[in-house]
């Protein structure tokens, strides 16, 4: 992969981003420095927080959810806040006004005269839109009946009379803003993600366990001895019996409606006619096992009416139908403590489809799709399924493993191969992705979007693609990944999440940071052999360190002398014109000391504004941090420390 020709690459890369970025930040509201109060702005122009895509286009058209929108000192652009709570609790995270500064202005919610109420579900339904009302002069329901996806939510008014009338019928207390400013709101972080890593494992173990005893169901019918076909034998079979398969090809179809195990004994093989799915499951408690299907149709997109009913006031109704309704090896819908194990599929369309199948289990299954990586839809398909997916190999296709709105799924150790995307996320949170192997994806090898919550990512190994990961949302837990020899190892699209022990070797671009607000935590990494450490398209300054947890930098190490410390004796910064080529232009370590450039550092540092679209670390580390990590990529021989590090004695 870094063999080829990078230069046009990456120029055409930037090139697009750049134009992308353009686009995407040309309704962005910008704050005048020379205004001391300006007006609000248009909520779609601020860069927002506080709910997922997902609830937000599952909401109704009449609701109208609390919002804040905040005005800072020292950042650029107007923050949006879903809620008004969600504001406070950002507010009193550690590090906020560091990064942005002191809150100039804030507009909230103005539900006076709005005639608000509220539907069975707590969601604010006024009958004419809120407008905006400054923050220190309105007033604050505060524990009432109002709800948003979040949970609990502040109700604004303008008038104190307005919000004591709907304390009458909704309940809470009215407050001022000070009394508001002085309440603990509790917020979710990455620490969320990160101690659910065990309980996730835990739950998955439970869905394995729930699922062992369908391979000790006694047998009760054997196909083609006592039946003609297998489906015969199938509509036979007892509930919560196996139906055997002796070795041997099968060209059949398969429905599946009631709790049975299908299992093969020996070489067996289901061929379908290459015209819709060949297995497909609507019962629970249903297992197939120990054999192989090949014969799907290739219908990719569209495809037929599913056979379960779907909700059609559902948001992604339509949506769903395209995509899950499509051609597959194993179809599953509604098939709660769904089984497959053991199962090889080659498909042009999708190996396995789950749709509104939860706690099934996808183990040891092999998917082989079309050669060409443009082609098919996915490997492993889950719709509104949560899920296991372990031990699985999946080759070729559009998608490896595509998850759909299926929070809960634990995806571990499996290896995804020559796809476009290996893991790809949408509308998914609360998911498990862990020591999974991935390769050679044209995108990228695991592709986070539609900004879902509380992703672990942990102990991945993804190498030789585009983009290695690509990882949207909020409270996202990054933990011990090898990332290495791709273009670009890391894009960093979250907010409030935490990249820690991870370790990016070899690549064109080692992280690049497209996320607007500066709210991750980034420490105890290692960038090695990256022909650039870390970029960022815009935005204000990143601080990539906390107290005195940082990062490594393969040429980092090279301006900090002899320093017998477990820190170098200087912040480095990736972006910066000088330090972004220490590890890779001899001389450098010379130029960073001279005077005038240490005084040019010394004047940026003191003036946050002038380290806009910059990422500093402040106390970066003289070792790897991750050095077992490190010695897997091949590169830890460039490692340099900061006693050892080829530095120029000419000051």
């Amino acid at each position: 992969m870094r063999e080829r020709s990078r230069n046009t690459v990456r120029l055409g890369a930037i090139l697009l981003v750049g134009a992308v970025v353009i686009i995407g930040l040309a309704g962005l509201f910008v704050v005048d420095a020379g205004s001391t109060t300006p007006p609000p702005a248009e909520f779609d122009d601020t860069v927002p927080v506080g709910l997922t895509l997902e609830d937000e286009r599952g909401l109704d058209d009449a609701v109208s959810l609390p919002q804040a929108q905040v005005f800072y000192s020292q950042y650029q652009y107007v923050v949006g806040y879903y809620g008004v709570e969600t504001f406070l609790g950002e507010r009193q995270q550690a590090g906020h006004e560091q990064q942005f500064g002191h809150p100039l202005t804030v507009y909230v919610s103005d539900y006076s005269d709005t005639a608000l109420e509220l539907r069975a579900d707590g969601y604010p339904i006024p009958e004419q839109s809120p407008g905006w009302t400054d923050a220190e002069t309105a007033w604050f329901v505060v524990d009432s009946d109002a709800q948003t996806p979040a949970g609990d939510t502040v109700v604004p008014f303008s008038e104190r009379e307005d919000a004591e009338m709907f304390t009458d019928e909704h309940g809470g207390n009215v407050s001022d803003w000070e009394s508001v400013l002085e309440q603990s709101f509790e917020r979710d972080d990455a620490t969320v993600a990160r101690d659910r890593v065990d309980d996730h494992h835990q739950m998955a173990n439970d869905r394995l366990e729930a699922v062992d005893s369908y391979a000790e169901r006694p047998p009760s019918v054997v196909a083609g001895e006592e039946t003609e076909t297998i489906q015969e034998a199938i509509d036979q079979a007892p509930a919560n019996t196996t139906v055997v398969v002796p070795e041997g090809t099968y060209e059949e179809t398969l429905d599946i409606e009631r709790p049975m195990t299908l299992a093969g004994e020996g070489e067996v093989t289901i061929r379908g006619d290459g015209n819709g799915t060949v297995i497909t499951a609507t019962g629970a408690d249903v297992g197939i096992q120990n054999l192989a299907v090949t014969g799907v149709g290739n219908q990719t997109q569209g495809g037929e009416e599913l056979p379960i009913d779907i909700d059609e006031d559902e948001w992604d109704a339509t949506f769903a139908t395209y995509y899950a309704g499509t051609d597959a090896g194993i179809g599953a819908y509604g098939a709660d403590n769904l089984l497959v194990s053991d199962v090889e599929i080659e498909t042009p369309a999708s190996g396995v489809i789950g749709y509104d199948s939860t706690d099934a289990v996808v183990r040891n299954v092999s998917v082989t799709g079309p050669e060409d990586p443009s082609a098919g839809l996915a490997g492993i398909l889950l719709f509104q399924s949560s899920s296991v997916v372990e031990d699985s190999t999946v080759l070729g296709g559009k998608n490896g493993i595509y998850l759909y709105r299926s929070p809960e799924t634990v995806l571990r150790s499996n290896e995804v191969v020559d796809n476009e995307i290996g893991v790809h996320l949408m509308h998914t949170s609360d998911t498990l992705i862990d020591g999974n192997e991935l390769r050679g994806h044209l995108v990228a090898g695991v592709d986070v979007m539609t900004g879902p919550e509380r992703n672990a990512i942990v102990e991945n190994d993804v190498r030789d693609s585009d983009t290695g990961f690509s990882i949207g949302g909020t409270e996202t837990y990054v933990a011990s990944n090898v990332v290495a020899d791709n273009e670009l190892g890391l894009r960093v699209e979250t907010t409030t999440s935490f990249y820690e022990g991870n370790v990016l070797a070899g690549n064109a671009v080692g992280a690049d940071v497209t996320a607007m607000l500066p709210t991750n935590r980034v420490v105890g990494n290692d960038f090695v052999e990256n022909d650039e450490h870390a970029t960022t398209t815009s935005g204000p300054l990143r601080i990539w360190s906390d107290g005195e947890s940082g990062n490594y930098w393969q040429g980092g190490a090279a301006i900090a002398g002899d320093a017998s410390g477990t820190h170098a004796d200087r912040s480095y910064t990736p972006t910066d014109a000088v330090d972004e080529r220490l590890h890779r232009t001899d001389g450098t370590q010379t130029l960073v000391r001279a005077p005038a450039l240490q005084a040019l550092a010394g004047l940026e540092g003191s003036v946050p504004g002038m380290r806009t679209g910059s990422i500093v670390d402040q106390t970066p580390t003289c070792e790897p941090n991750n050095p077992e990590l490190l010695d897997r990529t091949g590169w830890a021989d460039s490692a340099w420390s900061c006693a050892d590090a080829p530095i120029s004695t000419n000051d």
